[in-house]
């Protein structure tokens, strides 16, 4: 299900529209993206910077160099070594991921990562796709790039950036890969996925300060030095605030910012005035019924369940490196602490199983893939400490949350992600929606769990901004 630009908001006998919601999107109001009948400006400044101990250079254009993923005996050994000796705790009985991760089910982890789990074949899988690196600022930035299957017709692929976020990788996008790399009504993609600096086979910045915004700089620099002067953009989980901020940059550059994650920061007025009315006057806010539904009861559904999954947060945005020294040490503990994620952010209702639910949706070799990631690299510090360099200041503090979103944007809401933003909310921020879509399940990592709504989900928005620029 998906609406375009506006709402209408109908009649009610006895309440009149307040000016506040015509304002933000009621019947009445201009069109999305439009100020007074003309597209307004509005960009936030690139800046510059350099996150390497070593003096910048004079001269600062290196090449592009193709990158494989290795692995080695020794690697494995240490592994198999560590896991041999893991120590686990006895779980309290019937918990199942109450507490997190559950001690019985972690057991089978450890043994199908010790006995099953062929790293050496994984590693070939991610070779699958071209790997590159490039030094920006400092840093080797590490990036799949994805020709499209039908180049050898001629037929040009659109340029697509997919951005990921914690605790995940490059790797969330790879099943959803041949999906956008075929032709399909006459739209395919050349796609781009990089590995945020600090996270993966990216290097981790030396210096302190690299946020969001220093992520959308290095990534715009990527798409200039691979030739590109306009492209879409996709993410979730910090890959959102990321690709958000690269339109908030170059917004002449973006055709296109697609996101499946859409928190507002700044809750202003509108926001608040319609969360105390939409559970009784939905539509006299501009909430649709599946907004209720997700929304409402809002402290059990949003901020009691917001409380009991951001302890990592919490952490994180403080002190990163004192728990991230243990699970850059051990791979049972670095798997209990992401794998936990992908249970509880896939679907809310996983904490009453056993295992978690972790094989409805995944496979262990896909799981076990992404922690092997972090593993390897020794990134889960570096990505850790991600969290403390964006909330030193406060992200409802920065410019880039007071500076509205003009660019054609796609926004597709998955019902067990850790939040729901109605459209009424996103407007706020984005000002130029073109498509909404309530996706009918999914959670948090939606290209892996559900990459085929994703693709869909991309293909008929981007044809949608194609349709809107003829």
């Amino acid at each position: 299900m998906s609406f375009r630009h506006s709402i209408g908001f109908p009649c009610t006998a006895g309440l009149k529209l307040p000016r506040v919601f015509m304002a933000a999107g009621g019947p009445n109001a201009s069109q999305i993206g439009q100020v007074g009948g003309q597209r307004r400006a509005s960009s936030i400044a690139m800046g510059d910077g350099w996150w390497s101990r070593e003096k910048r250079p004079a001269a600062n254009d290196p090449p592009i160099h193709p990158f494989m993923v290795e692995t080695s005996d020794e690697e494995i050994q240490d592994l198999h070594a560590r896991l041999d000796k893991a120590r686990i705790s006895p779980p309290l009985e019937d918990s199942g991921f109450h507490y997190g991760f559950n001690p019985l089910y972690l057991r089978k982890v450890i043994s199908y990562w010790r006995h099953q789990f062929d790293w050496e074949k994984q590693v070939n899988v991610l070779n699958r796709y071209p790997h590159f690196k490039t030094k920006i600022e400092g840093l080797n930035v590490h990036f799949v790039h994805c020709k499209p299957f039908a180049a050898t017709t001629g037929q040009l692929g659109k340029p697509l950036m997919l951005l990921h976020g914690w605790p995940g990788s490059f790797y969330e996008f790879y099943w959803m890969l041949p999906l956008l790399l075929t032709s399909q009504d006459d739209l395919v993609f050349e796609v781009i996925c990089p590995s945020i600096p600090g996270y993966g086979y990216s290097d981790a910045p030396e210096l302190e300060g690299f946020n969001t915004l220093d992520a959308a700089r290095v990534f715009l620099k990527l798409m200039e030095r691979l030739g590109y002067s306009e492209f879409y953009l996709q993410g979730g989980d910090w890959g959102s605030i990321i690709a958000t901020n690269m339109a908030q940059m170059k917004p002449d550059c973006v055709k296109g910012l697609h996101l499946n994650m859409f928190p507002v920061t700044n809750a202003n007025l509108v926001v608040l005035l319609s969360l105390l009315l939409g559970s009784h006057f939905p539509s006299l806010v501009g909430f649709s019924q599946e907004d209720v539904n997700r929304l409402y009861p809002y402290m059990q559904k949003n901020v009691f369940s917001m409380l009991r999954e951001t302890g990592y947060l919490h952490i994180q945005a403080t002190k990163p490196d004192t728990a991230g020294c243990g699970l850059n040490d051990s791979p049972v503990g670095l798997a209990a602490y992401i794998l936990e994620k992908f249970s509880s952010w896939t679907d809310p209702q996983n904490v009453h199983l056993l295992d978690g639910g972790l094989e409805r949706k995944f496979s262990l070799d896909d799981l076990l893939t992404n922690v092997m990631i972090y593993w390897t690299t020794g990134s889960i510090v570096p990505s850790m400490r991600f969290y403390k360099e964006n909330f030193k200041q406060g992200l409802w503090k920065r410019e880039d949350a007071r500076t509205g979103v003009y660019v054609p944007t796609g926004l597709a809401a998955f019902p067990d992600d850790l939040l729901h933003c109605p459209p009424l909310w996103a407007r706020q921020k984005y000002k130029n929606i073109v498509s909404y879509s309530y996706m009918p399940r999914g959670g948090h990592f939606a290209a892996l769990e559900e990459p085929q709504l994703l693709a869909d989900d991309i293909r008929q928005f981007v044809a949608k901004v194609e349709a809107l620029k003829e």
